[in-house]
């Protein structure tokens, strides 16, 4: 091998350019951002830098030493716009041609919009920084889509001191993801805190007074932000001959063709451990996934098969919420410890006869570490479960 190209500069990107180092790859490492900044880290957008508590050079994933001592062929401010398999080409928005004997795709999700002109989006560390400069004290939000970004920042908001105004589909907010009940315990802690939660209510766009409703109705805010989920970023692959659903395709090794992975937001892999396709969007699987990539892709003698428990963690006002495993799709939930009304608890999930999932609220990490370990196991409802209260 003499060229691996990455496509993607962010977490997942940046993992597998550090971990085809650290596993002895000498050979020229592209690594391809379409953002001008290094790679930096998103979680911390809708959470302390939001909240003015965090700087942006705060969010970088690595020093500029760092990146340096990786010797980089660094393209930033660069996208990729299409994918040659025969020739083992990557083309560039600046007109570029970069070849490749592996290729690495990266290139994450971007956000779902409404219709209208004026709305924020939260992916960017220049999205985070414009919505923070127009928060504060009497300023009206409406946040559409009360998912955990939309939660999050929601929170953010109404520590500033904003008037927010929530509005969901659904229901019960993430009823989809973590159940109705703890839906509803989640949905809960906004009124608690006097945020105005709307639910059962489509927005059809953005006006200029701020958004308007399927019925008609219309609601005014000085700002709008949309959290109502993401795309993943495969355009530039549409006439590559890989296979794209929702993601990039790969199998249990994260491969997606002869001499091509997919890590991160993008990739939709096979995971043995839970029988299923999947495509995960927390930042500890990008990392991870990134890592196991780079290793199957430099070791085809001896690849290992990805088959993590997703991890992912969010927090709005004084809840830190944990959750292990694969909750969509679940078939029932049960409260293994704390209390619902109290909003501290665990709770756990089935599909069909097996643990699959477990969601802490308000709890110590070795509360659900327990939960996390017998996932890994493989573990049946019924001898993880046995006695739990059923909600």
């Amino acid at each position: 091998m003499t060229r691996i190209v990455v496509v993607g500069a962010s977490a997942a990107g940046l993992a597998a350019a550090e971990t085809l180092r650290r596993e002895g790859y000498t050979g020229t490492l592209t690594l391809v951002g379409e953002e001008p900044r290094p790679p930096y880290d998103r979680p911390p957008l809708s959470k302390q830098v939001l909240a003015a508590e965090w700087e942006p050079d705060r969010v970088a994933l690595r020093t500029p030493a760092d990146l340096s001592g990786l010797d980089l062929d660094l393209r930033l401010g660069v996208a990729a716009t299409a994918l040659d398999l025969a020739t083992q080409e990557v083309w560039l928005s600046d007109g570029a041609q970069v070849s490749y004997d592996r290729l690495v795709i990266a290139t994450g999700v971007r956000p779902r919009r409404l219709p209208g002109e004026g709305a924020h989006v939260l992916r960017t560390l220049d999205d985070a920084l414009t919505l923070r400069e127009r928060l504060g004290p009497g300023r009206k939000l409406v946040v559409v889509g009360a998912g955990f970004l939309g939660a999050e920042a929601a929170a953010v908001a109404w520590r500033l001191g904003a008037e927010v105004t929530l509005l969901e589909p659904a229901p019960v907010p993430l009823a989809h993801a973590v159940g109705e009940q703890v839906g509803q315990v989640l949905a809960q802690a906004h009124v608690d805190h006097g945020v105005k939660l709307r639910t059962g209510v489509s927005v059809t766009e953005v006006t200029d007074e701020g958004v308007r409703l399927g019925t008609g109705e219309e609601i005014e805010a000085d700002e709008v932000l949309v959290a109502i989920g993401s795309l993943p970023n495969t355009e530039w692959l549409a006439d590559s001959g890989l296979s794209v659903g929702d993601g990039v395709v790969c199998d249990e090794y994260c491969e997606a063709a002869k001499n091509v992975y997919a890590a991160g937001d993008v990739a939709r892999w096979y995971n043995p451990l839970f029988e299923t396709s999947m495509r995960i969007e927390h930042r500890t699987n990008a990392a991870e996934q990134g890592m196991a990539a780079a290793r199957n892709l430099l070791n085809s003698e001896a690849r290992k098969a990805f088959s993590p428990v997703p991890y992912f963690w969010s927090d709005q006002y004084d809840m830190k919420i944990q959750a292990y495993g694969y909750l969509r799709g679940h078939d029932e939930v049960a409260v293994v410890d704390g209390d619902l009304g109290e909003r501290r608890f665990v709770a756990a999930y089935r599909t069909g006869d097996r643990l699959t999932g477990a969601l802490a609220v308000g709890m110590p990490p070795k509360a659900i570490r327990v939960w996390r370990q017998a996932i890994v196991a493989g573990a049946s409802w019924q001898e993880a479960v046995h006695g739990a209260t059923t909600v």
